[in-house]
C-alpha cells in the first residue's frame, strides 16, 4: 500500500513503542518521515531524526523548522510525545501535575504550533494525537495521566474545528493499555509483575494487550488521504474496552 507516496511526515515521540512503529509504518507506505524525540539516537534509515524536548517551545521551535527543511515540506503530524503517571489525586504533588500537564497537553500545542504554518500549504494536510482509553473510561491510580489525556481529546474537537475550513484535518487515537517500555516499566515495578500484566490483559475484553503496530495501523488510517472526510473523530484502539460490556466468561 503506497496511499503516502509523495508525502512527508513528523512524529513526536518517535524512536520507541507507538510513535517508533508509526514512523516505521509511514515510511513502508511512502511517506518520507522525520522523528523528534527526546533521544533519537538509535533512529536510522530510512527515517530521519532530530532531537527535541516538547516541554521547551524554543527546541520544538527549532526542530520542527529543521525536520521540515529537510523532509521538503509537511503534510501528517503525529503528536505521540507523551510521559505517564500514577496515582490518585492525592498521590502526586503540584510541580509533578504541571510537569506531566505540561508534557502530555502543552507539548502537543507546541508542536502543533509550529508545524501548522507548514501544514497550511499541504493539499493532503492531518494531525493525529495519540490520547488513550483513559480519556473515556476511568481507570483506577491514573488520575493526573487521565486529566492530561481528557485534555488531549477535548484538544483535539477543538483544533478539528479551527482548522477544517484551512484544510487541515485533526482526529485523536485511543489507545487501551498497549505493549509498550512504559507499561514494560510498570510491570517492572510491580510486586508480582505476571500477576498485573495478567490484570491489564483481563481488564481489555479482548483479553490481550494492544500492540504498538495495532495503534500505528489506526494513526496512518486517520493520517492517510483516503480518510479525507474523517476530522474530529477518537479512534478507540483498546481491545473492546470503551463499547464492549461482556459477561463473565462461562456464564
Amino acid at each position: 500500500m503506497n496511499d503516502f507516496e509523495g508525502l512527508t511526515a513528523l512524529v513526536t515521540g518517535g524512536a520507541s513503542g507507538i510513535g517508533r512503529a508509526t514512523a516505521e509504518l509511514l515510511a513502508e507506505r511512502g511517506a518520507t518521515v522525520a522523528v523528534l524525540d527526546l533521544d533519537p539516537t538509535g533512529v536510522g534509515e530510512p527515517l530521519l531524526a532530530h532531537r527535541a524536548d516538547v516541554g521547551d517551545d524554543a527546541s520544538v521551535r527549532k526542530a520542527v523548522a529543521a525536520a521540515v527543511a529537510e523532509l521538503g515540506g509537511l503534510d501528517v503530524l503525529v503528536n505521540n510525545a507523551g510521559i505517564g503517571a500514577r496515582g490518585t489525586v492525592e498521590d502526586n504533588d503540584d510541580a509533578e501535575w504541571h510537569r506531566v500537564l505540561d508534557v502530555n497537553v502543552v507539548g502537543m500545542v507546541r508542536t502543533a504550533r509550529a508545524a501548522l504554518p507548514h501544514l497550511r500549504a499541504s493539499a493532503h494536510a492531518a494531525i493525529v494525537n495519540t490520547c488513550s482509553i483513559a480519556a473515556t473510561a476511568g481507570l483506577p491510580q491514573r488520575a493526573l495521566y487521565s486529566a492530561t489525556k481528557g485534555a488531549v481529546h477535548s484538544l483535539t474537537l477543538a483544533m478539528a474545528a479551527d482548522h477544517v475550513r484551512e484544510g487541515i484535518r485533526v482526529n485523536c487515537v485511543n489507545p487501551g493499555t498497549a505493549d509498550t517500555p512504559w507499561v514494560g516499566r510498570l510491570l517492572d515495578a510491580a510486586d508480582d509483575p505476571a500477576a498485573e500484566r495478567a490484570a491489564l490483559e483481563a481488564r481489555q475484553p479482548s483479553g490481550r494487550l494492544v500492540t504498538a503496530a495495532e495503534v500505528a495501523g489506526a494513526i496512518a488510517y486517520l493520517a492517510s488521504p483516503l480518510s479525507g472526510a474523517t476530522t474530529g473523530t477518537a479512534l478507540a484502539v483498546d481491545g473492546g474496552m470503551q463499547g464492549l460490556r461482556l459477561r463473565p466468561a462461562g456464564s
